[in-house]
C-alpha cells in the first residue's frame, strides 16, 4: 500500500512564501496588520501549495465559530435538498457555512449525528422535525447555541421552530376529498413509526373523517421509507383488497406519484373512478398529465427562514409559513 502524503502545515506555506508563522496565521485569520506584499507571497503560497487552513484548530484557539450544523432525515427526493438550498444561502449570506448529517429517519441516528456535529463547536444547529430522543433533547438544550426546529409546529420546540402545522395539513387535505363528494376514502403510506411527521397528518386527516361522519375505509402502510416504487405497489395490493374505494390520500407525492402509475398502466380513471390526493407539491406533479391535486409547502423558505434565526440572536420563536392547497386535477 502507498503510504499517504505528509499533511501540509502552516510551517510548510511559512517556509514556501519565506515569512513567519504568525504572518501566515494573521492572513488566513484575516486578522492583524500584515503588509500587502507579504499577503500576497501567502496567498501565492497556500495556492501553489493548495494548503487548506485547519478550521477546528483555529476555532479551539479563537473560540468561535462559522460552521452551522445541518441535521436532515433524507436526501432521496427533492424536499429537503430545497430546504437545505434556502438554508445554505441564509448562511452563505451571513458569513457562515454548513455542516450536514442525514439521519434516515432514524432518531437514535439523529442523536449520534448531534453528538459528533457537537464536536464540531458549531455556531448553531438546524435540524427537521419537534420530536427527537431523550438524549438527543438534552444535548440540544444544553450545547448553549441557537437551535432552529424545521417543517413542523405540531409540538413545543425547544429554542426556534419554523414550518407548518402538519395535522393542518392532514385536515385540509380530508376537507377538500369530502367537500368534493368522495366517501369511501383510503390511505397509502410509508412507514409513520419513523416519519412522525407523516403520522400527524394522517392523524389530522382521519380526524377530520369522523367529525364528516366517515371513517378510513382501509389503508396499506408500507414499513419503510417513501418511494415512486413503494407507492405504486401499495396501491394495487390497496386497491386488490378493497377495489370499491373512490378516493386514495397519501403520504406525500412520491407515494402518490407511484400510484398514478399504477392507474395509468391498469387504465383506472382519475378522478372518475379513483381520486388520488398527496402532499408536498412536487414538480413532478405538478408536471404530470393530470396535475396533482395536493399540498405544497414552501420549502426553500422554510430552510431560508430557518437559515436566517440561526445566525441571530434575536428574531421570533415561532414562524408560521403556512401551506397551500392545490386544487389539480386529480381529486
Amino acid at each position: 500500500m502507498r503510504s499517504r502524503p505528509p499533511r501540509l502545515t502552516v510551517s510548510d506555506v511559512a517556509r514556501e512564501a519565506g515569512v513567519g508563522e504568525s504572518t501566515v496565521s494573521r492572513v488566513l485569520r484575516n486578522q492583524g496588520a500584515v503588509s500587502a506584499a507579504a499577503r500576497q507571497r501567502v496567498e501565492a503560497a497556500v495556492a501553489r501549495l493548495g494548503y487548506v487552513p485547519n478550521r477546528i484548530a483555529g476555532l479551539l484557539a479563537s473560540e468561535g465559530s462559522t460552521l452551522v450544523a445541518i441535521i436532515v432525515p433524507s436526501l432521496s427526493n427533492n424536499v429537503f435538498p430545497k430546504v437545505l438550498a434556502g438554508t445554505n444561502l441564509a448562511l452563505e449570506e451571513a458569513g457562515y457555512q454548513s455542516v450536514v448529517g442525514v439521519s434516515e429517519y432514524d432518531l437514535d441516528r439523529e442523536e449520534g449525528l448531534i453528538r459528533a456535529l457537537l464536536a464540531w463547536r458549531p455556531a448553531g444547529i438546524v435540524i427537521a422535525g419537534v420530536e427527537h430522543t431523550e438524549g438527543a433533547t438534552a444535548l440540544l438544550k444544553g450545547c448553549g447555541v441557537r437551535v432552529v426546529e424545521l417543517m413542523d409546529l405540531d409540538g413545543e420546540g425547544i429554542d426556534v421552530v419554523v414550518g407548518f402545522s402538519n395535522h393542518g395539513v392532514g385536515r385540509a387535505s380530508a376537507l377538500h376529498l369530502l367537500t368534493r363528494g368522495y366517501r369511501r376514502i383510503g390511505y397509502v403510506g410509508h412507514d409513520i413509526r419513523r416519519d412522525l411527521r407523516a403520522g400527524k397528518r394522517l392523524a389530522g386527516f382521519v380526524e377530520t373523517l369522523v367529525e364528516g361522519g366517515l371513517g378510513m375505509i382501509d389503508q396499506e402502510i408500507v414499513n419503510s421509507l417513501s418511494s415512486v416504487e413503494v407507492g405504486r405497489d401499495a396501491l394495487a395490493r390497496l386497491l386488490e383488497r378493497t377495489p370499491g374505494l373512490d378516493a386514495v390520500y397519501f403520504s406525500n407525492d412520491d407515494m402518490a406519484l407511484g400510484g398514478y402509475f399504477h392507474c395509468l398502466t391498469k387504465g383506472i380513471a382519475i378522478p372518475e373512478r379513483l381520486a388520488l390526493f398527496g402532499f408536498n407539491g412536487l414538480e413532478v406533479g405538478r408536471c404530470a398529465p393530470q396535475p396533482f391535486s395536493t399540498i405544497k409547502t414552501p420549502r426553500f423558505l422554510i430552510g431560508e427562514t430557518g437559515g436566517k434565526l440561526v445566525c441571530s440572536d434575536g428574531g421570533p420563536r415561532r414562524v408560521d409559513v403556512g401551506f397551500e392547497l392545490i386544487e389539480g386535477a386529480t381529486a
